[in-house]
């Protein structure tokens, strides 16, 4: 046996097995099975050995093989130093050779890297926050406002855009009465664009009392496919005109908006600057975040381990070729040149994916970040219901594909990159 440390992250491990140390390995196999084998016409347990090694030849050879590798690979742990809980992924065979008095195994490890990430604070760039002003946060309460606004019955005559329509209304197309086509007393906001395009241009200017006939055209991708694309009259009656009445700006506000009994106008204006201060960041943390991981990645050096990396490798591959079309494909796999620059390019993605996670999760101790399952779950639901999906089969989908891990993994950067950022944001 000798083995051979290719870096802090892979080893070799190199193991002769002579076929004499097999056979005699064979043997105790064999008698060990034959205590428990059931062969017809004999007793269990009592069937002649050499019948048993006839009937059970492949797995005793497979059983003595094994036996006597994980024999000597355990030893070369020791000899190596290593705990099996360093040791990353599986173990890869890259020789298997059986000879006629020997066979030789070589059995390629990869460890988890030691990540040193001393010094990393002066790796993230420095970000000026912008100044929120108070004329910023007036204008966002004012905004607010308007939003919460409730109508009241106005005293106009003619509706203006802005105004709320109280309105009577009955489709037809082709002469025929819509179905869902009709309502009474439908408040519509006008300038909304709630309607069909042109209906609410066609309200401004009516008068309280006034009938009208409304002529639209649904869109071609109307989401009814039975009457996309289809000319319509409305017959519309204006019952009164509503305007929205905006809020003072005052403490009952900062209660209703706020959602707190004891809030007041200072406690919301704070509120509303920390808001319009994290929006302003998360705008400038975005392609900041980026810019970071580049620079981890390219100032913290470490090996890395190559099972990981071959295996991302692999995806990046297959993830790369769905973005392809058959053609590019057919091109690429037919030239050899090609086809070296295209793994090359994948395999080196794969590094950088590969290296910025180990970093992330050494940083993530360090800075006593972490993400939990239930986060994970909330936002696999979040997105599926804002997508409308159904938010049960999408989260099985990733639990039965084991994407979860990638997702709490993603989650973590995230929340590790704006930590850093966050350091040094003035």
């Amino acid at each position: 046996m000798a083995v051979e440390k290719l870096n802090e992250a892979n080893a070799v491990i190199k193991i002769e097995v002579s076929n004499d140390l097999i056979d005699a390995k064979k043997e105790k196999v064999a008698k060990q099975i034959a205590k428990t084998a059931e062969i017809k016409g004999f007793r269990k347990g009592k069937a002649p050995l050499a019948i048993v090694k006839k009937m059970y030849e492949k797995q005793i050879e497979d059983e003595a093989i094994n036996s006597l590798i994980q024999e000597e690979y355990e030893e070369a742990l020791k000899e190596l130093g290593i705990k099996k809980e360093d040791i990353i992924g599986e173990p890869v065979f890259t020789k298997f050779e059986r000879g006629d008095e020997k066979t030789e195994i070589e059995i390629k490890i990869s460890l988890k890297p030691d990540v040193k990430i001393e010094g990393y604070e002066e790796i993230i760039p420095e970000i000026e926050l912008p100044q929120i002003s108070e004329e910023d946060v007036e204008n966002k309460i004012k905004e607010y406002a308007k939003e919460v606004a409730e109508p009241v019955d106005s005293d106009k005559e003619v509706v203006e855009k802005g105004d709320i329509a109280v309105i009577d209304f009955v489709g037809y197309i082709d002469d025929k009465e819509m179905e869902n086509g009709s309502a009474d007393n439908y408040p519509l906001e006008i300038g909304s664009n709630t309607f069909i395009p042109g209906f609410e241009e066609q309200i401004i200017g009516m008068k309280v009392g006034e009938e009208k006939e409304i002529k639209v055209a649904f869109p071609e991708n109307y989401g009814a496919k039975e009457i996309a694309g289809k000319e319509a009259k409305f017959k519309v009656t204006l019952k009164k005109i509503q305007e929205k009445k905006v809020p003072e700006i005052d403490d009952e506000l900062a209660k209703k908006l706020l959602q707190k009994d004891d809030a007041d106008v200072e406690v919301l204006k704070d509120e509303i600057k920390k808001e319009l201060l994290n929006v302003k960041k998360t705008e400038l943390f975005t392609p900041k975040k980026a810019e970071l991981a580049e620079l981890l990645v390219e100032k913290i050096e470490f090996d890395l381990p190559d099972v990981i990396v071959d295996k991302e490798t692999e995806l990046t591959i297959n993830q790369k070729a769905q973005s392809l079309t058959a053609d590019e494909i057919k091109e690429i796999s037919e030239n050899e040149e090609k086809l070296k620059e295209f793994q090359e390019e994948a395999k080196k993605e794969a590094e950088k994916k590969v290296k910025l996670t180990f970093i992330i999760e050494e940083l993530a101790k360090v800075e006593n970040i972490s993400v939990s399952d239930e986060e994970v779950l909330q936002l696999i639901y979040f997105d599926a219901i804002r997508n409308g999906q159904d938010a049960e089969q999408i989260f099985n989908y990733y639990k039965d594909n084991n994407l979860l891990p990638a997702v709490k993994m993603s989650i973590l950067e995230d929340r590790v990159l704006t930590t850093l950022l966050d350091k040094k944001a003035k």
